[in-house]
């Protein structure tokens, strides 16, 4: 595959790779001499689950895994006992051994429902961490400084509120950064709440001698379900990728309009211009396109058979709860039906669900029209054509549309 071609694939969803111009020479020269890229990435097992924040990441490991190049899983049995300073307000809580090693042997059978087991190696930075003595982890401390320490959002905001940093938190980027250090990665990846983590290994690597240091690769952090904040399991707005099929679908059919598009770039596999296609709400409606997001990453999880049964048990669950086993019909005239969707006031006047097209209005704008038992978006008036769409109002109005082709 072309330089230019991998580029694209790489740079899906990128927010930045440091320094950009790197990374081209590095896949020219890999291209060149036939020795695949070392590819790296960090997990502190902090959590026992994998959820799709995470899983961001391990997308595109398996992109760079597709390309010919190796990966390393680094699981941070070490440093997650010092524990993650980044975007604390305070000191993160230091895990046992115990925890770490019990969260730590959940990760593998989860990140291989995305990675190939065959062409990833896993590494536990206690390996080399646990053994450094006192004078070489002094040695590995005297390439920084404190004042390139605290520039560090989180530490700068604690020191200058007067909020404790405590001495064992200095030590986690260092050690982070010796990692690529001992596997002399070219490339490590993770989101953007670790760029200074990661930049940390780079500038490790050359007080270490190394001419090439490695290129720092960040994908952005997933909003979670309450679409503020970044996805994670404390905050209690996550998808755990291990979660059963129809669970994964109903959270994914939860989310808001707006949130589509991250989604579908970073959790699916669709082309970047269908995307546009169906985040668009004058070309695709907004519920048939959160079905599709819904299908295609249960999916990847599940597989095809799986996703399917999701889809069927949500309607029947959602779609059609209360909705009495005999209701009317009624056939939408094509006249009524312009590129694949209606006006939900014509039809809801026309199916009998109201009587006049103020009426119609008054209910949609109080929540009180539904297709398929979702609310009509008064900003979004249209039903899709899409035979046998219940169009209700109330507990006992209900209309079964149909659509002819």
């Amino acid at each position: 595959m072309n330089i230019d071609r991998q580029l694209e694939i790489i740079g899906r969803g990128t927010v930045d790779i440091i320094p950009r111009a790197a990374l081209r020479a590095k896949l020219e020269k890999s291209s060149a001499s036939g020795k695949p890229l070392q590819i790296k990435l960090g997990l502190d097992p902090t959590a026992p689950d994998i959820h799709l924040g995470n899983a961001v990441v391990l997308r595109k490991l398996r992109q760079f895994q597709d390309l010919g190049h190796e990966v390393t899983v680094i699981i941070g049995d070490f440093t997650g006992m010092i524990g993650d300073p980044t975007g604390r307000a305070e000191a993160r809580k230091q895990l046992t051994r115990e925890e770490v090693s019990a969260n730590a042997a959940t990760y593998e059978q989860q990140y291989n429902r995305i990675l190939d087991p065959a062409r990833t190696t896993i590494a536990f930075n206690s390996e080399w961490l646990g053994k450094l003595r006192l004078h070489e982890i002094v040695e590995l401390m005297a390439k920084t400084t404190v004042a390139r320490l605290l520039e560090r959002d989180d530490f700068a905001t604690r020191f200058s509120t007067g909020v404790a940093i405590h001495a064992h938190e200095l030590l986690y980027p260092v050690c982070q950064g010796y990692d690529s250090v001992v596997l002399k990665s070219d490339v490590e990846l993770g989101g953007t709440d670790q760029m200074f983590n990661i930049m940390m290994g780079r500038e490790l690597q050359k007080e270490s001698g190394c001419d090439d240091p490695q290129i720092g690769l960040f994908m952005p952090l997933l909003v979670g379900l309450d679409g503020v904040d970044k996805m994670s399991k404390s905050k209690g707005n996550a998808i755990g990728i291990d979660e059963p099929p129809l669970s994964i679908f109903e959270k994914l059919m939860s989310i808001g309009d707006g949130m589509m598009k991250q989604y579908f770039e970073l959790c699916t596999d669709v082309p970047l211009d269908e995307i546009s296609t169906l985040c668009d709400s004058s070309a695709t409606h907004p519920m048939l396109a959160k079905k599709r997001l819904a299908r295609d990453v249960v999916t990847i999880y599940h597989g095809a058979e799986a996703a399917e049964a999701a889809d069927r048990e949500w309607d029947r669950r959602h779609a059609e709860r209360q909705i009495p086993d005999d209701i009317a019909e009624f056939d939408v005239p094509a006249e009524m039906v312009v590129d694949g969707q209606a006006r939900a006031v014509t039809i809801a006047v026309a199916a009998g669900i109201a009587p006049t097209s103020s009426e119609a209005k008054r209910l949609m704008q109080q929540g009180g029209l539904h297709i398929n038992g979702v609310k009509i978006d008064p900003a979004r008036p249209v039903i899709p054509a899409v035979d046998k769409t219940v169009l209700s109002s109330g507990r006992r109005k209900f209309v079964r549309l149909r659509f002819t082709t």
